[in-house]
């Protein structure tokens, strides 16, 4: 599978939705996380991405015009121990505390489905990266319905042991824009990871649709250390 270039990815595609990019850096020596979400509704676009611990949590911009918090309100990015957890919804927690508990990855997102958000069903993706044992490893994972049916949900999991360096996969939610939006197929993308975190958080920001485009998180683990840089773009300031 040819390595492709998330740049052009991006701006080809004005409603991705929302976005993880799992990789590793071109000198071998980081792991990197993104994550990116998008809106086309007033509710959506009212968010920002916070700080919270050693990770992430949406939050209204400007509290009196949220309208409904479910689906919108969650902690992207969660760490427990040696693993970086990311994903599209409240799933975070889930998989945070079955994974605590002493169950898998997959065997957490088992207890979820897709978001009830009919018509669109929007899938549920998340994305871990293992660090134990001095390793490094990442997973995604896709939780869709079967063609826009609710009466079956489907589940995928993609796992890359070894990343090799300058190499990262991208699972989004959807297709491109419609009505109903269409769910993503397929495996994850196989694209290119560039640069450094300044470099490559601009580049992200830059490719996706400025109409849509809501925030962005990205941070860069080194494998050695384990010192993390986080870098957070948010287009309400």
């Amino acid at each position: 599978m040819k390595i492709a270039s998330l740049q052009q990815e991006l701006q080809q595609n004005s409603y991705p939705g929302r976005g993880i990019v799992l990789g590793r850096t071109e000198t071998g020596t980081e792991a990197v996380a993104a994550y990116f979400i998008m809106g086309r509704s007033e509710n959506s676009r009212n968010r920002v991405f916070v700080e919270e611990g050693c990770g992430i949590r949406t939050q209204a911009f400007d509290p009196s015009k949220m309208v409904d918090p479910s689906l919108i309100i969650y902690a992207p990015v969660r760490v427990l121990g040696d693993y970086t957890i990311v994903t599209n919804g409240d799933q975070t927690d889930t998989i945070y505390e079955l994974m605590r508990a002493g169950k898998t990855f997959e065997e957490s997102l088992r207890t979820r489905k897709f978001e009830p958000d009919a018509p669109n069903y929007t899938p549920r993706i998340s994305g871990l990266i293992d660090q134990t044992n001095h390793g490094f490893s990442y997973a995604l994972s896709i939780l869709k319905s079967a063609d826009g049916e609710p009466s079956s949900c489907q589940r995928y999991t993609f796992h890359y042991a070894n990343p090799l360096a300058g190499v990262g996969h991208f699972i989004h939610t959807y297709e491109g824009d419609g009505n109903p939006l269409p769910s993503f197929s397929g495996e994850p993308l196989k694209v290119a990871i560039e640069g450094d975190i300044d470099t490559f958080t601009q580049m992200l920001w830059n490719s996706l649709n400025e109409e849509n485009k809501v925030s962005l998180f990205v941070r860069y683990i080194d494998l050695q250390t384990g010192e993390t840089e986080t870098r957070i773009v948010n287009k309400n300031q």
